[in-house]
Order: C-alpha cells, then sequence, then structure tokens
C-alpha cells in the first residue's frame, strides 16, 4: 500500500471483504483469475459504476501479486473497465461565487475557496495545518499529496484573508478547518453535503461535486493563457497529458474556430 492514500487504502480493503464474501466458505488464497473474473461481473451486475469495477480490479490485482506473490496466472491479462470518457461539467466564475457565497458556514466558504483559488482536492484540504499557509511567500506547501507527492500552490490574497477570519472565529487546535471534534480533520463528506446544500440555494442545477471546483480553477487558468506546464504543477499532475484536458474544456479556443455553416449563404425559402 506503500504511496496509497488513506482512502484508496479503505476503498481496497473494502473490495477484499467483498471478495471473501463472494468465495463464501474458500479461503481469499484459494482463488483463481477466474474467481476475480467473475468478482467483477457480479459487481457490475449489482449495479455498481465502471469505476467500481476498476477498483476492484486494481486491489485484486495488487493483492495477489504484491501480497501474496501469487505468480501461477498472467495479471496482465484480467480485463481493465473502460472508462467512459466524458468531460467534467465547468463552473462559470458567476457559478463559483454563488455556491461560495451560499456556504453554510465560513469554515465551508474557506475550504470552498481552497478547492477553487488554490485547486485543492478535497482530501489536501482537509488535512491542512496553519504551518502550510507562507503568508510570506504566498503560497501553501501541500504534503504527501496524491501519490505521495510535496507540492506547492497559489495561496490569494482574498483567501489568506478567509483564513485567518476562520482561525479567529474557530481557534483550531491542529487542522485548518476541523470538524465539531477539536484536533480532528473536517470529514470530506462533510464539505460534499455543505457543497449539495450550496449548489439548491444558489440554483445550480449542473452535475457537480467539489472537485468541479478543482476543474474550474484548472480551466479558468488556461483560459485567461497560463501555461499548461504551470497549471500541471499546480495540480500537481505526473503526466502533461492528464493536464491537457482542460485545453478542450476552455471556451477561448473555441473563439478562434469558424463553423463551415457560417461559410454557406442559404437563399431565401420560395414562398
Amino acid at each position: 500500500m506503500e504511496g496509497r492514500s488513506e482512502r484508496t487504502i479503505k476503498s481496497y480493503q473494502y473490495v477484499l471483504e467483498g471478495f471473501s464474501r463472494f468465495l463464501g466458505d474458500r479461503p481469499l488464497v484459494e482463488a483463481t483469475a477466474e474467481d476475480i473474473l467473475a468478482y467483477q461481473v457480479d459487481v457490475a451486475a449489482r449495479g455498481l459504476s465502471d469505476s467500481c469495477v476498476r477498483v476492484a480490479t486494481y486491489a485484486l490485482r495488487g493483492f495477489f501479486y504484491k501480497i501474496l506473490r501469487r505468480d501461477d496466472w498472467n495479471h496482465a491479462r484480467l480485463p481493465k473497465p473502460r472508462k467512459p470518457y466524458r468531460l467534467p461539467e465547468i463552473l462559470s466564475q458567476e457559478e463559483v461565487l454563488a455556491i461560495i457565497e451560499a456556504a453554510p458556514s465560513p469554515k465551508y466558504a474557506a475550504a470552498f475557496m481552497l478547492c477553487y483559488g488554490a485547486g485543492l482536492r478535497t482530501e489536501e484540504v482537509i488535512h491542512l495545518e496553519p504551518r502550510h499557509i507562507d503568508s510570506d511567500r504566498m503560497v501553501i506547501r501541500i504534503e504527501r499529496g496524491k501519490g505521495d507527492k510535496d507540492r506547492l500552490v497559489l495561496l490569494p490574497k482574498l483567501l489568506l484573508l478567509v483564513l485567518r477570519e476562520c482561525w479567529k472565529k474557530y481557534r483550531p487546535q491542529k487542522y485548518l478547518i476541523e470538524g465539531k471534534r477539536p484536533g480532528q480533520p473536517i470529514a470530506a463528506t462533510s464539505i460534499q453535503r455543505a457543497f449539495r446544500a450550496a449548489c439548491k440555494k444558489a440554483g445550480i442545477l449542473k452535475p457537480v461535486t467539489p472537485r468541479s471546483f478543482r476543474h474550474a480553477f484548472a480551466t479558468h487558468l488556461v483560459e485567461s493563457g497560463t501555461r499548461l506546464q504551470v497549471v500541471q504543477a499546480l495540480l500537481g499532475h505526473q503526466s502533461l497529458n492528464t493536464t491537457t484536458i482542460y485545453v478542450r474544456l476552455a471556451k477561448n479556443w473555441l473563439g478562434e474556430v469558424k463553423s463551415p455553416l457560417d461559410t454557406l449563404k442559404p437563399q431565401p425559402p420560395a414562398h
């Protein structure tokens, strides 16, 4: 599990528990590749998403190969469900502002602003500590982000002011944004619930999640002319290919293209 986030580890444990129940009385060490294939079919048949099937594949493949050291079947030939390619919905700046202003409390507004103003993942937001905020250099230090990597991100002036006000109001013991229990980080699910409530209050009907703030952050940077390599570094993407999706999401390049329909000169309809 080296390099895996706590959330990923819990997901993998959940998969192994489910696979064990699927096998019944048979122990995990006796499972075969065919059992894994059958389990994938079972997961899909229960109406779960391709993402769930994919997580099950990765978890079981890693367990048999790295933990049990099984080499009696070809791991590479296990089918990997194809992830349907869908462009994420992008919030406009007006919609972003409306959601932030509709936040249930200042701490949730701060969480939303961290996602949009710095392009953070929810898991990164909830593990931020005051020591990660460098107001002299106007940067935020993200420690052990996705892939167990550190990086620096932007600290907008407005965000700094909001974080200071939140600190004065809530006086957190350890984490920048804490839940009801002092010294414990706020739960990601709490941020998700607050986001849904804010969207409803703001009248936002798009199918969006807190991660949509991160998508909007990157897309708006690309639209403003920020180099793709800079966006890649800010997001913490290992590959530039992952970042190029925001070029397709940016609306400014569409303005440079003229539809061939505009070159037609249709005749007026006959009466």
